[in-house]
């Protein structure tokens, strides 16, 4: 191959290449200039030489061979020497610049973005605290952020540093998570969701879809703690399961609108900010403020749908109708670089929202109390329109911010009003209207059970006596003597405890309480075992978790509801009162709306098809009956559902070798403050379909017209 000199106008002759020659080179992620050495010039004695660029493919000057990765077409015999010289021992194609990542410090390839620092822990918060996602642009990681503007996802999705063969051996206990989310999918009916459905959806599609992704969130962190990894620290089940569903199309809403989402009501809580996108509330994973486009006058414009408070930023209203909101970026970098906010994308969209008088989505989050401080609880506080916006400096006087005036549309349901009621209740500051007991546990319990009426003059139920635990006259059945567990901190996960190994090799409960997996049947601790009483896998001994009130129905009688949120799986309470034998329920009163009975004899649906993921599918009659007629706890004042948000689970106690079952009730769904507590009384088996009906006055969509 001749080629003539490079650079040169003296017009000579061109000379040929030296082959044998090789440069020192270094992979490139972008062209730089080279400067050859001309012939006769040594590096002892350099001199001056004028800019020289060399083209990705030639000509090359005297002393310059092509290199990789623009290896010359006709350098295909190139010796095996001259490529062992660059490292390589056989021929490489050319890879694209772009994929080299220059290693930091920290052995992350690739260099952070601006303005959005990674937090420990890989940048990830833990499962249950989801307090490190950001409210704004500017402030926490997401490897999957959608632009508002355009609806494409920025950032690219991480990689488990370890190959499939490799994450097998070092987690022996790894499971495929494709067949339980294939499993839960049928179940449900989401396996091929409506493409009209999936652009605007309703609230039995945006519930369906909801609680699947908890059910799938919950067993994925069960499965990572038995694995013995911190739950959520490099893995986030939140983030993993939303986008595995979202990546099989269950979401819904996803044509973003103006005003409320159908399905979604005013006052709906979100333990997630995933939860926001799977239902199309909020669509970004991250950012404070979502956005349009809008073409009104000839030029599109950005208009604000959404936005989320949640504490990033100094937000203020706590009178529950004004929020001021600050805008996005900026302020919240956490190197203490601080600088100007921009009118730009988000902060321009509510700007232009001032303008238009369009209505926004508010989403309020608040400090998850009952997680410890963890997290947050992520309050739908219906639509707002932003009145005026302004700018001024920050608390610390040395940047501008944004801040927007937003008030809320009146004839809303209470949503954050209530909550703050709610609290003030607790507090004392404010009184509880239409309090008949302050406490009708009378101390039985560790939170105290208001009884309330603001509907008619009737003062209470039936007298009963209050009794916090179920009776049993004699144990309903022996098993052979257990030792109990020796876990003098409480039982662990991923332990091997005989508590444990009873559950399956699993730990029925997360550190709040929260069941993780619906089974035919969860063995708690007994009175043999060493653990103490706030060991995990006693959640149901402790009593209440969350401070309920008896309350006064329109039309079904006494109910219940909390004062506190309720996470999906959430214990609420187990069902007190004498065990009797079913030939004796009539004469404990079956001949009213209140008869206090419960029935373990009847059919019941199954929350899930694959509740134990094995072979036990359904939740079959179990020979056990529970009266409250004239003993009881707060369980007896639950009416029926024909859609319930409490499911009863079957919990088994050893008790000085004997074994004795119990009647819990979990949350189905996350349940907000002072939403009636239910569950399905269940349908008598044909052979007892002499039982008379009752009307049922339930409301629900799926209301049977009765019940027994």
């Amino acid at each position: 191959m001749e080629q003539g000199g490079f650079g040169s106008d003296s017009g000579t002759p061109p000379g040929p290449i030296d082959k044998s020659k090789v440069l020192d080179v270094k992979p490139l992620r972008c062209l730089v200039p080279v400067f050859p050495t001309p012939n006769g010039m040594t590096s002892t004695n350099p001199q001056p030489s004028p800019f020289v660029c060399v083209p990705p493919s030639g000509p090359f000057p005297p002393g310059v061979s092509p290199f990789y990765p623009f290896l010359s077409p006709n350098d295909s015999g190139r010796s095996a020497e001259n490529q062992e010289g660059f490292g390589f021992g056989t021929p490489i194609s050319p890879v694209p610049l772009n994929s080299f990542r220059t290693p930091t410090a920290n052995g992350d390839a690739g260099p952070r973005r601006p303005g959005r620092p990674r937090s420990a822990a890989n940048g990830l918060a833990t499962d249950d605290d989801d307090s490190q996602h950001s409210d704004h642009f500017g402030s926490g990681y997401s490897n999957d952020v959608e632009d508002t503007s355009t609806g494409k996802k920025r950032g690219r999705p991480r990689k488990s540093r370890l190959s499939q063969s490799d994450n097998a051996a070092a987690h022996p206990l790894e499971v495929d998570m494709d067949p339980l989310l294939n499993q839960l999918l049928a179940s449900f009916k989401l396996a091929e969701v409506d493409q009209v459905k999936k652009a605007d959806g309703d609230k039995e599609l945006a519930g369906r879809i909801l609680l699947v992704y908890d059910l799938f969130r919950r067993r994925m962190t069960q499965i990572e703690e038995r694995r013995g990894e911190t739950p959520g620290a490099a893995r986030r089940p939140d983030l993993k399961g939303a986008n595995l569903l979202m990546t099989r199309g269950a979401r819904t809403n996803q044509t973003k609108r103006i005003g409320n989402v159908p399905g979604v009501e005013v006052g709906d809580i979100f333990f997630f900010r995933m939860e926001l996108c799977l239902v199309g509330l909020h669509a970004p994973s991250m950012a404070g403020i979502d956005y349009m486009s809008v073409r009104l006058t000839g030029d599109e414009e950005p208009i604000a749908v959404s936005i989320v408070s949640s504490g990033g930023y100094d937000d203020e209203g706590d009178d529950g109708e004004v929020l001021i909101y600050t805008g996005q970026g900026g302020v919240q970098r956490r190197d203490g670089q601080m600088f100007d906010q921009k009118l730009e994308r988000g902060n321009l969209a509510l700007e232009k929202s001032v303008h238009r008088r369009n209505e926004v989505r508010v989403i309020r989050g608040v400090v998850d109390v009952q997680n410890g401080g963890r997290g947050k609880v992520y309050i739908y506080d219906g639509l707002y329109r932003v009145q005026e916006s302004w700018a001024e400096k920050s608390k610390l006087g040395n940047c501008s911010i944004f801040r927007y005036k937003l008030l809320r549309v009146p004839g809303q349901p209470e949503a954050f009003t209530l909550w703050k009621s709610l609290q003030q209740w607790r507090d004392g500051t404010a009184t509880r209207v239409g309090v008949i007991l302050p406490d009708l546990t009378s101390g039985a319990e560790s939170q105290p059970v208001c009884l309330v009426n603001d509907v008619d003059d009737e003062k209470g139920p039936a007298y009963f006596t209050y009794i916090p635990s179920l009776k049993y006259s004699k144990p309903f059945m022996k098993s052979n003597p257990s030792m109990g567990c020796q876990c003098l901190g409480g039982c662990q996960p991923g332990g091997s405890c005989s508590c444990v190994q009873k559950n399956g090799g699993y730990l029925p409960f997360n550190s709040i309480g929260v069941l993780m997996s619906y089974k035919t049947l969860v063995h708690e601790c007994g009175s043999a075992c060493s653990c103490p009483p706030n060991c995990r896998n006693r959640t149901t001994q402790a009593g209440p978790k969350v401070r309920v009130e008896v309350f006064k129905t329109k039309n079904r009688g006494w109910g219940l509801r909390s004062w506190d949120p309720i996470r999906g799986g959430g214990f609420v309470c187990e069902y007190a009162g004498e065990v009797i034998d079913e030939s004796r329920v009539g004469e404990f009163g079956n001949d009213g709306d209140d008869d206090y009975i419960f029935d373990a004899t009847r059919m019941y649906e199954p929350l899930e098809a694959t509740r134990d993921y094995n072979d036990e599918s359904k939740k079959a009659p179990y020979p056990l009956v529970i009266s409250a007629k004239k003993g009881g706890n707060v369980a007896r004042f639950m009416n029926h559902s024909c859609s319930p948000n409490v499911y009863w689970q079957l919990v088994v106690r050893e008790i000085n070798n004997e074994t004795y079952y119990h009647v819990a009730f979990f949350a189905i769904r996350h349940i907000p403050p002072m939403q009636e507590l239910t569950f399905d009384y269940g349908m008598v088996p044909p052979d007892k379909a002499d039982r008379r009906r009752k009307k049922c006055l339930c409301g629900s969509l799926n209301c049977r017209g009765y019940f027994y």
